[in-house]
């Protein structure tokens, strides 16, 4: 009988190589208020009909609690400019700095947090939750958006030479 091999990173390390995917910044708000948010590379549109956007969120992230507790997500498109928003939000973490006190922000829908300065933003009800090997699956349904036609967009080679806040 065979042996199942674990699965290695190295297919898909060699696989997604030289991809330049759009990085997001996901916020969320808690019981009791508790906000938090991410840098966050794995997202995307998932279906049209109905129409759905998956945001994963790594489980030893700050955000990953305070997100499954909360029914609704806000993902923000960054542009280029706005690196240091990115910075802020991929290169520090809420077990030890108040993000929000370093941005402007407002509360959205259910008080979740909304970056003043993001290109655009769509607020997600959280309609299911996946746990993913070290990530969570949020697939979420767009209760609201904001915000203008965003160019010259954010993007991982942006960041790949961030210092992350915690591992993924």
């Amino acid at each position: 009988m065979a042996q199942k091999q674990a699965p290695s990173e190295q297919p898909m390390s060699d696989f997604a190589k030289g991809f330049d995917y759009p990085m997001y910044v996901v916020t969320a708000v808690g019981r009791g208020g508790a906000r938090s948010g991410c840098l966050v590379g794995f997202a995307t549109q998932c279906s049209l009909k109905p129409a759905l956007f998956l945001v994963c969120i790594s489980q030893q992230n700050h955000t990953h609690p305070v997100a499954l507790e909360g029914g609704v997500l806000a993902v923000h498109v960054l542009a280029r400019r706005q690196r240091a928003l990115a910075e802020l939000f991929g290169e520090t973490t809420g077990d030890e700095v108040d993000k929000f006190s370093r941005c402007d922000w407002e509360p959205g829908p259910e008080d979740v947090p909304l970056l003043a300065d993001a290109a655009r933003v769509m607020v997600g009800r959280v309609v299911k939750k996946v746990d993913m090997g070290d990530h969570t699956g949020f697939l979420l349904s767009p209760v609201e958006t904001r915000g203008s036609e965003a160019t010259d967009l954010l993007s991982f080679s942006d960041v790949k030479d961030f210092d992350a806040g915690h591992p993924a």
